[in-house]
C-alpha cells in the first residue's frame, strides 16, 4: 500500500487566509511574504503598506483576512497576533501564443500563485517579554520624548533668530530704499533749481537782448535826428549861400549887362 503524501503547509497551528489564482507569478509573491514571516501585525502592515512591488496589496489584503479570522473566530486581539507562516503555491498557468516570423509561434505563459498567511498568538512568555520591553521603551520614550522637546525649542529658537535677522534685512532694505529715495529727490530738486537757474539765466539773456536792442533803436533813433537836423541845417546854409551867391551874381551880370549897354549906345550914337 502507498504511502499517503503528507503536505508540509497543512496543518499549521493558527488562523489562515488564502488568497487563490492571483495573477502573478509564486517567485515574485514570495519576494514580499519573505519579508513579513515571523512579524507581528503591526510590523507585517507596515512593511506591506510601504513595498514597492504590486503583490504587496494583495499581500496585505490576506493579512488583514487573516486577522479579522482570528478576532472574529478565536477572539485573539490583532496585538497578539504575528505571522507565524506565509507561502505562495504555484496555481494553474495560462497559456497564449504570440505570432512571430516565418510562421512561428512563441508560449506566452501568464503564471498564477496562491497566496497564504498564517497568524498565530504569541505564548504568554513572549507576551510578557514584549510588555517589558514597551515598559522600557516607554521609559527611553521619556528621555527621547525630552530630546525632541528640546531640539523643538531650539528649532523654535533658530526659527525666532531667523525671523529677526530677516526682519532686521528688511529694515535695512528699507532703509537703503528711503537713502536711494532721498537721494534721487535731492537730485530732482538739483535739476529743479539748475532749470531755474537756466530759466533765469535765459531771461537775462533776453533781456539783455532786449536792453541792447532798445539801445540799438535809440542809436537809430538819435542818428535819424542827427541825420534829420543835419538835413536841416545844410538846407538852411543852402538856402542862405544860393541867395548869396546870386543876388552877388546878379549884381555883377547886371553891372556887366549895364556897361556892355552903355557902351552899345555910346558906338551907335557915334555911328549917328
Amino acid at each position: 500500500m502507498a504511502a499517503v503524501a503528507l503536505k508540509t503547509n497543512e496543518g499549521r497551528p493558527g488562523t489562515r487566509a488564502v488568497a487563490r489564482h492571483v495573477r502573478v507569478s509564486a517567485s515574485k509573491a514570495r519576494e514580499v511574504l519573505n519579508l513579513v514571516r515571523g512579524e507581528s501585525y503591526g510590523r507585517a502592515s507596515e512593511i506591506v503598506a510601504f513595498s514597492e512591488r504590486s503583490v504587496a496589496k494583495v499581500v496585505g489584503k490576506c493579512l488583514d483576512s487573516a486577522v479579522a479570522n482570528a478576532e472574529h473566530n478565536d477572539q485573539v486581539p490583532a496585538e497578539e497576533l504575528f505571522v507565524s507562516a506565509c507561502y505562495a503555491d504555484e496555481g494553474p498557468t495560462l497559456k497564449r501564443w504570440r505570432p512571430r516570423a516565418r510562421g512561428r509561434a512563441t508560449p506566452i505563459h501568464k503564471r498564477t500563485c496562491h497566496i497564504t498567511v498564517v497568524v498565530s498568538r504569541y505564548t504568554d512568555e513572549e507576551l510578557e517579554r514584549m510588555a517589558a520591553q514597551d515598559a522600557l521603551r516607554e521609559r527611553a520614550g521619556a528621555s527621547a520624548r525630552a530630546a525632541v522637546s528640546r531640539r523643538e525649542r531650539v528649532e523654535k529658537s533658530r526659527a525666532a533668530e531667523a525671523a529677526r535677522e530677516a526682519e532686521h534685512e528688511h529694515e535695512h532694505a528699507d532703509e537703503v530704499e528711503d537713502a536711494v529715495e532721498d537721494a534721487v529727490d535731492v537730485e530732482e530738486t538739483n535739476d529743479a533749481a539748475a532749470v531755474e537757474v537756466e530759466e533765469v539765466e535765459d531771461a537775462d539773456e533776453d533781456a539783455a537782448k532786449g536792453e541792447d536792442a532798445a539801445k540799438g533803436e535809440d542809436a537809430v533813433a538819435e542818428a535819424v535826428k542827427v541825420d534829420e537836423t543835419g538835413d536841416e541845417t545844410g538846407d538852411e546854409t543852402g538856402d542862405e549861400t544860393g541867395d548869396e551867391t546870386g543876388d552877388e551874381t546878379g549884381d555883377e551880370t547886371g553891372d556887366e549887362t549895364g556897361d556892355e549897354t552903355g557902351d552899345g549906345a555910346d558906338s551907335a550914337e557915334e555911328r549917328a
